[in-house]
Formats: structure tokens, sequence, C-alpha cells
């Protein structure tokens, strides 16, 4: 089983690298040193590689830590971007939404400034989670979830069935063809969202089973994995390998053309994104419900 990657060591990264000493990063976050060491410590292990050289005054990024830092400094920024706008005009009415970090990075935030220039009068608290708690209704009045027909049909509205394409830049596609690829899904390194088994969505394996492909493995290896499909989404981006792409989530990507199709789409029709209601009375769910299924109707991705 793979640790896992916890934020909060990923800001500790990004505080060490922009002040250069582990003790800086020590005072920012009001932690003490030996714990700092030891987040860092983890850190490492979860990835398998040494992020920091400890030099005698202060340390410095490793190639591989230039490289997570180059992920989790956006994926901190973005957070606390988002944690600020929240902070703004408390005294204003909002209406609480629960969901996943991939359906509320890549679907609904993209989303939101059309949303409020059509109820200006109040705000969607957005309330990330990796999976939907059996409490959510304690701490929200909507939320967005994935999972099946047999776990929400009852209780929720489909809005996004699962379908999924494989992914990649341009630059990652011409390089596999310089290398003489001919088949780019047989043996070119694969971004993996990490999950607990059985994955309760599309992984690589059920990919290639259901879309029919034998997958050779590469010759010189190279898969990577993430726990976060934000940091699966810009490691496609940045060329690190294919990526499985949920159709709904990396439209607006693909569209752009920074990332690319790179393979056919397979789907599952009873499996997917649900909208659910809790039993509030708030005066806006009513508004922020509607606009959630009118949104993934306009856009084709709610089944008819």
């Amino acid at each position: 089983m793979r640790a896992s990657v916890d934020m909060g060591w990923l800001r500790l990264l990004v505080e060490i690298a922009r002040h250069g000493s582990l003790s800086a990063a020590a005072r920012r976050q009001g932690l003490s040193q030996p714990a700092v060491s030891y987040q860092i410590r983890q850190l490492e292990a979860a990835f398998g590689v040494s992020l920091l050289h400890r030099q005698h005054r202060g340390v410095a990024l490793t190639e591989e830590g230039k490289r997570v830092f180059e992920i989790a400094a956006k994926a901190v920024s973005d957070i606390d971007d988002l944690a600020e706008s929240f902070r703004v005009d408390v005294q204003r009415p909002a209406i609480r939404l629960c969901t996943d970090y991939a359906f509320a990075t890549h679907w609904l935030i993209p989303r939101m400034h059309a949303f409020r220039l059509l109820y200006p009068d109040f705000d969607i608290q957005i309330i990330s989670t990796q999976r939907l708690a059996a409490d959510w209704t304690d701490d929200a009045e909507i939320a967005v979830a994935f999972g099946t027909r047999a776990e929400f049909g009852q209780s929720g509205a489909m809005i996004m069935p699962e379908r999924v394409i494989p992914v990649c830049s341009q630059s990652f596609l011409d390089r596999m063809k310089t290398n003489g690829a001919t088949s780019i899904l047989a043996g070119a390194p694969l971004v993996h969202l990490d999950t607990a088994l059985p994955s309760p969505w599309f992984d690589w394996k059920s990919y290639f089973s259901q879309a029919g492909i034998r997958r050779l493995a590469p010759p010189g290896g190279g898969d990577v994995s993430f726990n976060n499909y934000a940091m699966v989404v810009q490691a496609a981006l940045g060329g690190q390998g294919l990526a499985l792409g949920w159709l709904g989530l990396v439209d607006t990507l693909l569209a752009s053309g920074m990332l690319i199709a790179a393979g056919p789409e397979v789907g599952a029709t009873d499996r997917g994104y649900w909208m659910l209601g809790s039993k509030s009375r708030h005066p806006n769910a009513s508004k922020l419900a509607e606009w959630l299924l009118a949104e993934a109707m306009a856009t084709g991705e709610r089944p008819a």
C-alpha cells in the first residue's frame, strides 16, 4: 500500500524552499524544528526520494524536490486564495456545498463567476473533502459526490456520468513519437490516482480492460502516483505521462489545447457525480440545486 501525501507536509516543503531553512519554516508554521524535520522525512518516505539537500547552513531542493515544489507551490497558493475569498464579506448569506477536490477544482470553481453574476445576493461556501462522509449534512446543505446508482440513485440526481479518456500534453506525445513509440497507450509512462482498493472509479487497469487494450510495461518504467486529482492533472500538463481525464472535469483543458486526447473514451453509465440535498430549509438551497442541474444539462454532462 502506497503512503499518502499530506497537504500539510507539502505546505512545509513550500515554506522551506522559499526561506531556505527548516527553522524559518518552523517559525512561520508555529512548529518546533524537530516536528518540521519529522514531517519532511514523512513526505520523503511517501515519495520514496530525497527532496532536500541538507547543507552546512540551511537546505536546498533536490531535482526531485524542485519537481514537487512546482506543483505544491501552485496548489498551496490556490487553496490560500480560495480560503481568503471565503473570508471576505463573511456577513453575506452563504449556502454550503460539500464536494471532492477534483469536482471543486475543475468543474465548480471555473463556473463560479457565472453563478455570482446570476445570484449576486448570496455566496457559495465550498467544503472540499477527499470522499463524502456519512454525516456531511451536519456541515452543508447540498453535496456533489462521486458514486454509483446503488449508493445515490434513490436520494440524488446524476449530473455527470463517468466518462474517461487518456490525456497528455502535446510535448509528451511528441517526445514519445520521437523516441519511436508506435502505440502511446501500450507503453507510455502513466500518471496514477491513488485510491483504496478496489478503485471506486476507473483506474488504468480497469480502463485498459474495458477499452480492450493490451498494456506493455515501458522499458524504463517511469510511472508516478498522486493521491489528489489536481496533482494528477498538473503532472499530465507538465509532460510527466498519460493521465486519465474525466470528461466534465478536463474539458476546458482539452478545449484550450493544454491537454490532448490520447486514446478512446470509456464510460460507466451507473457511476458518476450525483447532486444530493439535505433536509435543510435554507432559502437559497433550491436556487443552487436548480443551477447545478441546469449547468450540467447545458454543457451536455447530465443525462437527459
